[in-house]
């Protein structure tokens, strides 16, 4: 019995651990850019928590940043809303960019590890 009991104990202590345990938040900032055009850029922003091993707790916040007010945006094409470029081939550069972003594989973890990425 006393063997179940501090088995029991052992496990109650551990979960309270768990609860316990500190995290320390993560934050990368980058910007996509159009291969043929690198001067073309949106920029993204990833936060995700790690533990004490490293190992990363939940899901990463990642989002981009609108072209002109550097606000929030959590899908690319709003990072070009409410702005008008006076040339058309300007305007289909930017959408062109903001296509191959949203098509590109893998784009949480590009968007926490890299510095820039080409599109």
């Amino acid at each position: 019995m006393s063997e179940v009991l501090t088995q029991e104990k052992k496990e109650e202590v551990k979960k309270v651990e768990e609860e316990e345990e500190e995290y320390t938040e993560h934050r990368n900032e980058m910007y996509f850019y159009l291969n043929e055009r690198p001067e073309y850029k949106i920029y993204a922003t990833g936060r995700w928590l790690e533990n004490h091993k490293g190992e990363v707790v939940g899901d990463a916040d990642t989002y981009f940043r609108h072209i002109m007010n550097g606000s929030r945006c959590d899908s690319v094409w709003r990072c070009i809303d409410g702005w008008s470029e006076q040339s058309e081939r300007t305007e289909e550069i930017w959408e062109t960019l903001c296509l191959r972003i949203e098509e590109t594989d893998g784009l949480e973890q590009i968007i926490c590890d890299e510095e820039s990425f080409g599109v």
